[in-house]
């Protein structure tokens, strides 16, 4: 699309960031909004942040305005502080040679609009906005936009050489947008998508986290089309081969899960849990005479490898311990029956119950039709049944009971861990029957119990 035709499309910056323009301007120099601002806006979305670049040198630009932050000088880039929002402003500049497939050696500034944009990953993001001007678009990034198409500037396989982290976003700007990716640039995903072994465990990690967390979440089937998935995620590929035959499921173990993934809240860790949760599968498959595949213990081999996915993509511990968690019970049976609730309470844990039930009914809703309703049924009395038990105020825990370590001790008993032993056989006995949560009745029993044992 022509500067011209691009004029006539009208884009609404907010007022600070086109402040910071105007101010821009106002010295002789050009500004313009860039990136993904200018490419949401265009789709119809509100950008969350506002990138402005300009012919201004950072060291100008921080004499422009009053308050900045140095956020990489030595890559142009400045953010600015206006009354309580912050732009950053990057200087045109043209990126050096690349030899860890991540980042140039070094930048050199240009006064060329055109020259800035040519270095950006894909045409959707090289398009630039004056609200005087209009749109710059030199490499036809609007006319994609319209054809929903992710297409690389220039040469594919040179961008991705440049830096391989732009072929996970080629799959992650897909899914959250719901474009195709060009041919092309798909060819060059292919030719080069072993350089992503050079990306930081961190940065993989963002990028498959976004990923998942998009509105087509069946996208990450891609990064297996594309032998993507042997260099970040290598756990999930036997999962695209490993077929169920199995009255319950109609999907293979990826499609699956990733359905799984689509039926879950938007959350890191309910969908990184649907992801991982039958990653175990493919290991502990075996067939009946009948041709029917069982999978028994997959939950366990399905936690171990949640755990080194997760480990080794370094998400902090609460993450890993909740996602594995909730993985090795992704497939307890639990009847809707107070006791049965209770009981699984307290072995689960209370702090992860009704996530569980979200991962149980993602993980319904991603297998046979035919048995769609009747399980989810079963599923809705155990979560009423839940409910209740909350309302109720019954004891799911050691510390509601209603008798704690020091009431043990001043009643005698040594101190150490018989105490936490004590306590958790009091607990269940409360949750086979929540009326005797009484101190007096709780610390008989304790006594009772302690006069049983052999001396």
């Amino acid at each position: 699309m022509d500067n011209a035709a691009g004029s006539k499309l009208k884009i609404h910056i907010p007022p600070l960031p086109l402040r910071a323009i105007e101010a821009l301007n106002s010295e002789g120099f050009e500004a313009y909004a860039v990136g993904g601002c200018v490419r949401d806006s265009l789709i119809g979305i509100s950008p969350n942040d506002w990138d402005i670049a300009t012919g201004a040198e950072p060291e100008q630009v921080k004499k422009l305005f009053k308050r900045t932050v140095d956020t990489g000088l030595k890559h142009g880039t400045v953010t600015v502080l206006l009354d309580n929002e912050s732009f950053e402003i990057t200087t045109f500049r043209i990126d050096g040679e690349y030899r860890d497939n991540r980042k140039p050696e070094e930048v050199r500034f240009t006064r060329s609009l055109k020259e800035d944009l040519s270095r950006r990953d894909f045409t959707a993001n090289a398009i630039a906005y004056h609200p005087f001007h209009g749109l710059i678009d030199p490499f036809g990034g609007v006319s994609d936009i319209q054809k929903r198409i992710i297409r690389a500037v220039g040469n594919a396989e040179k961008r991705f050489n440049e830096d391989a982290l732009r072929i996970l976003r080629a799959v992650r700007f897909s899914a959250q947008l719901g474009f195709e990716i060009d041919k092309k640039t798909l060819e060059g995903i292919k030719a080069t998508s072993f350089l992503l072994s050079n990306i930081s465990s961190e940065r993989i990690r963002d990028e498959l986290t976004r990923l998942l967390l998009s509105n087509n979440p069946m996208k990450f089937s891609l990064l297996n089309d594309t032998g993507i998935l042997s260099h970040v995620l290598p756990e999930l590929e036997p999962c695209f081969a490993t077929d169920q035959r199995h009255p319950y499921h109609i999907y293979n173990v990826a499609l699956h899960s990733l359905t799984a993934v689509k039926n879950i809240e938007a959350t890191p860790v309910l969908r990184w849990t649907m992801l991982l949760h039958d990653t175990g599968k493919p290991h502990t498959k075996t067939t009946d005479k009948k041709g029917t595949d069982h999978f028994y213990g997959h939950h366990h081999k399905s936690t171990e490898i949640a755990n080194a996915v997760l480990k080794r993509l370094k998400f902090d511990n609460k993450t890993i311990d909740t996602v594995c968690r909730l993985v090795k019970n992704h497939d307890r049976q639990i009847e809707p029956q107070p006791t049965a609730v209770r009981r699984a309470v307290c072995s689960i844990g209370e702090d992860i119950f009704e996530l569980l039930l979200k991962v149980r009914a993602a993980d319904i809703k991603a297998q046979n039709p035919a048995f769609l309703p009747d399980r989810l049924e079963k599923l809705g009395k155990i979560r009423n049944i839940y409910m209740e038990i909350k309302a109720m105020g019954q004891c799911l825990s050691t510390r509601e009971l209603s008798i704690n370590g020091d009431d043990l001790i001043a009643s005698g008993f040594r101190q150490g861990k018989e105490i936490g032993g004590i306590l958790k056989n009091l607990l269940k006995e409360v949750v086979n029957n929540p009326e005797l949560n009484q101190r007096e009745t709780l610390l008989e029993m304790a006594l009772k119990a302690q006069r049983r044992k052999p001396r």
